[in-house]
């Protein structure tokens, strides 16, 4: 019995599965998942996010559910860079053709939504210092300038990940699979190393 044990072990024998909520399973989407637990044991508060307390609404850039880079009526999307926009849109239209669909989980925010997000992020991490890690300023936000977009599910996200460089699209962080920004060089040089997370970045740092 300790040898067919063993032999079962090294076989990686499909009833010795992790336990429950030890990975995400592979149908999960990882655009509305939150990342992974700050060390006080507590989730982090920055994925996309979809709503806010108080006031905040569309106008603000709550996203509703569904939209894509091609609704012109959603702020958050209408309010994005030009450049951006018509990038994503060129980019959305070409993936459509491999099945694939762009949905957007955060574009465009309102001042008082990051700050909003940010008072989240300092209340679940515990100080500013490791909320920074996912959750920029009001001041210093690509998201609040128009010029960052969150886009989900999974296969979109990966579709730009290997194809998005030809759209000027990249990755800009490496704790955010979802988040892409326009780089203007990247279709001859492709996209720029990754920043390990926002805290990283210099432009958090004005």
């Amino acid at each position: 019995m300790a040898v067919l044990a063993g032999i079962v072990v090294a076989l990686g024998h499909p009833l010795l599965k992790p336990s429950p909520g030890s990975a995400a399973t592979p149908d999960q989407d990882s655009s509305t998942l939150l990342p992974a637990p700050s060390p006080s044991g507590r989730p982090p508060s920055h994925a996309p996010h979809r709503g806010g307390r108080g006031a905040l609404a569309e106008a603000d850039g709550v996203v509703p559910d569904g939209a894509t880079v091609l609704d012109h009526e959603v702020p958050a999307v209408a309010n994005l860079d030009a450049e951006l926009l018509d990038a994503l849109r060129r980019a959305a239209r070409d993936a459509a053709d491999d099945g694939v669909t762009f949905t957007v989980n955060s574009g465009w925010r309102s001042r008082a939504y990051q700050e909003e997000l940010l008072r989240k992020a300092v209340a679940q991490y515990g100080s500013e210092a490791e909320a920074a890690r996912w959750v920029a300023s009001a001041t210093t936000s690509p998201h609040v300038s128009g010029d960052a977009v969150d886009i989900g599910p999974d296969r979109a996200t990966d579709w730009l990940s290997e194809h998005g460089s030809a759209y000027r699209l990249c990755r800009i962080y490496r704790n955010e699979p979802w988040h892409f920004e326009l780089r203007m060089d990247a279709a001859d040089r492709g996209c720029p190393r990754m920043y390990a997370d926002p805290a990283q970045d210099p432009r958090m740092r004005q």
